[in-house]
């Protein structure tokens, strides 16, 4: 039976009334029974009525229109071990990431028709809506996944859903080769589940459960949950376009209205951010975590020795080569907050995995005690193969780019190599840890700076939907947003001039400095007499710069590499980043200033900001309207399909002295 409770509707800033529970929809008769585990006949379920019931009524109030509204993540979509309705086994996470997904779990021979024939018929109304539009059909995938694998075998989904699957809408029927395989999927959505019995315990065939059904975007978010009162294809459709805008950033003209409005909008909430509950005290990461610490560093340690998809062999120092032993040791350096002055800011808290290895939360990096820093935090992802570290390029290995953050004052803190040795040198969870990695040396200047990189050399990400058609000759894997998209990036909007490729590889960037006025309009123009002070992630306060100016730290003037060499020439430049996995680390720009990709394309398609150092590469692109959405397409392929398994292993090092603790807790600073 499924519930009648409703549950407020996230997202959505509107009262609104609730249509019955009790509505009539469509009578599904399906026969249900117990079926032995041997072999069992295979008998073909009712398939859905092809229209609803008498009952059916419309919304009582008008839907609020595509794009004048927001849906905040909700938490992170979870993944499991599946299989298809042609009995081929997959994973969940196989049918996220390159269409919006409406995720809902059935069993075939429900009959009560506020459960699961309510949601296969909603979304049947939805295929049909979708499939009437052409520009949003292909962007949108149905996935209804049985709670029953005892009974819903493979051919038992197929039957199910065959007058419902085929056409420009694609439609999946899955279900688990056993209910051991189930559980967690079901207990990561908090979906319930009981058999029923009757008064002898014998089991009736049927579950009690509540209605859940799931929109997630394409970057894996959950964006709302409709249970019986909310289920309705009017509103679910609006969601699905209101997505769709965002990705491609028309919900921000269409959503803009006046500066109040906008500045109440989360302007830097981004991709990769699912810390639902971050607010709370108790808050614990959703990563998942993966069994055995040693197994967790072999896994990197392969992954070094067999980059992904796309990337080329990881160049590796002959003084420091990569070890489990390191890997695993830089890992648990990198998280440990007793690494800063005052024990409470470690590596991790500016460059956050579950952020895509930055922060999307901040334009410019928060340091030890609040301090400004004046940059924005780079990704860590694929480090590995830069030779130039830091926006400014003024560090050129990472065994000696760790000292920089460890030292500065608004950074990490410490006031010296020496104070940070000993501190590590008399916590007693590093006992034997050092000597084991570095034979027999223990923590030092060279040891620990090593440890770090050795576990930043690993974390690589590639295998993308672009390297699998581009690399592995996979046509159905990149879509045709994507590849006219890519087109451009190679051709009229000239990106591939910096963010260069290989025929065999790519690391999207030549690894040198430009200038593209971004660093000369913010040292440039005048500054406003008010500005947005950050309270939480996405709540902004307006208050005046003066009385901002005397509480805060000044930062000093931003001209780029000139601050390295000195040279007048080198005024305002910045290493070009790479852009793999750029979907995941907003903001952009050494300062942060833009907050999504579609404004970045909208920077250079304008020419930048024109002074007498601009780079000549830099000019205006005249791309049209679609064209830029292509190219934001594109670099949206380019997120690595490992990426969920690095931030998993993140999360499960071992902090402080609480090694066999849930290291998903980031609640709290470790202790001495």
């Amino acid at each position: 039976m499924a519930s009648c409770a409703g549950y407020p509707r996230h997202g959505h800033r509107r009262s609104v009334p609730l249509w019955p529970c009790a509505i009539a929809l469509l009578l599904l008769a399906m026969a249900a029974g117990v079926r032995g585990h041997s072999d069992p006949p295979i008998q073909k379920p009712s398939a859905p009525a092809e229209v609803l019931a008498p009952g059916w009524k419309p919304l009582e109030f008008e839907a609020p229109v595509p794009g004048t509204y927001r849906l905040p993540p909700l938490g992170r979509a979870a993944d499991g071990a599946v299989v298809d309705a042609d009995d081929r086994p997959a994973r969940l996470h196989d049918y996220f990431g390159d269409k919006v997904v409406v995720l809902s779990f059935i069993y075939t021979h429900c009959s009560d028709v506020n459960g699961c024939p309510l949601a296969t018929a909603v979304l049947r109304g939805v295929k049909k809506r979708m499939e009437a539009d052409p520009t949003l059909a292909g962007r949108l995938r149905l996935i209804s996944l049985s709670f029953d694998p005892q009974q819903d075998l493979p051919a038992v989904m197929r039957a199910y859903g065959e007058r419902l699957m085929g056409g420009p809408v694609e439609w999946q029927f899955l279900t688990t080769r056993s209910p051991a395989l189930l559980d967690p999927i079901l207990e990561s959505y908090g979906q319930s589940v009981v058999k029923e019995y009757d008064a002898g315990g014998k089991f009736l065939g049927s579950f009690s459960h509540i209605l859940r059904v799931f929109l997630i975007d394409r970057e894996l978010h959950v964006r709302n949950v409709y249970t019986v009162s909310f289920l309705h294809q009017d509103t679910l459709i609006n969601d699905v376009k209101t997505l769709l805008m965002e990705e491609t950033g028309s919900l921000r003209r269409a959503s803009s209205g006046d500066a109040s409005t906008r500045a109440a909008q989360p302007s830097l909430h981004g991709p990769g951010d699912y810390k639902h509950g971050y607010e709370s005290p108790g808050y614990v990461t959703k990563s998942r975590h993966l069994p055995g610490r040693k197994g967790r560093a072999m896994n990197l340690m392969a992954l070094i020795e067999q980059p992904p998809l796309g990337l080329p062999p990881v160049p590796m120092p002959a003084d420091n080569p990569a070890t489990p032993e390191k890997i695993a040791l830089g890992r648990k350096l990198f998280f440990d907050r007793r690494l800063s002055q005052n024990n409470t800011f470690s590596c991790a808290m500016c460059h956050i995995p579950e952020q895509g290895f930055t922060s999307n939360e901040l334009q410019t990096a928060v340091g030890i005690e609040g301090r400004t820093v004046r940059r924005n935090s780079p990704t860590l992802y694929n480090v590995a193969y830069f030779g130039r570290l830091f926006h400014d390029a003024r560090e050129f290995r990472l065994e000696q780019q760790i000292w920089g953050p460890m030292l500065a004052r608004n950074e990490m803190g410490n006031p010296s190599v020496g104070i940070v040795i000993d501190k590590i040198d008399r916590l007693p969870d590093y006992d034997g840890l050092f000597e084991a990695a570095f034979d027999g040396k223990g923590p030092s200047m060279e040891t620990i700076g090593a440890a770090i990189a050795s576990y930043e050399r690993s974390l690589l990400s590639a295998d993308s939907p672009f390297d699998r058609w581009r690399f592995a000759g996979r046509e159905d894997a990149l879509d045709d947003d994507a590849r006219r998209g890519f087109r451009l990036f190679n051709g009229k909007a000239g990106c591939a001039a910096c963010h260069s490729l290989q025929s065999e590889y790519a690391l999207f960037t030549d690894d040198r400095l430009h200038n593209t006025g971004i660093g000369y309009r913010a040292s440039m123009h005048a500054e406003p007499t008010t500005q947005n002070l950050q309270l939480a992630p996405g709540v902004e306060l307006k208050v005046e710069r003066a009385a901002f100016a005397a509480a805060a730290e000044r930062p000093p003037s931003e001209l780029g590499r000139y601050e390295v060499t000195k040279d007048p020439e080198d005024r305002w430049k910045y290493k070009t980043p790479s852009l793999r996995n750029v979907a995941l680390t907003a903001p952009y720009m050494h300062d942060g200033s833009l907050a999504t990709l579609r404004e970045v394309v909208d920077f250079y398609n304008s020419g930048g900001v024109p002074n007498e150092l601009l780079d000549p590469l830099i000019r205006p692109l005249e791309l049209s309207t679609s064209e830029a959405e292509d190219l934001v397409a594109f670099l949206k392929s380019l997120t690595g399909s490992n990426v969920n398994a690095l931030i998993s292993d993140a999360f499960a090092a071992p902090v402080g002295d609480a090694d066999e603790a849930d290291a998903g807790q980031r609640g709290t600073a470790p202790t001495n």
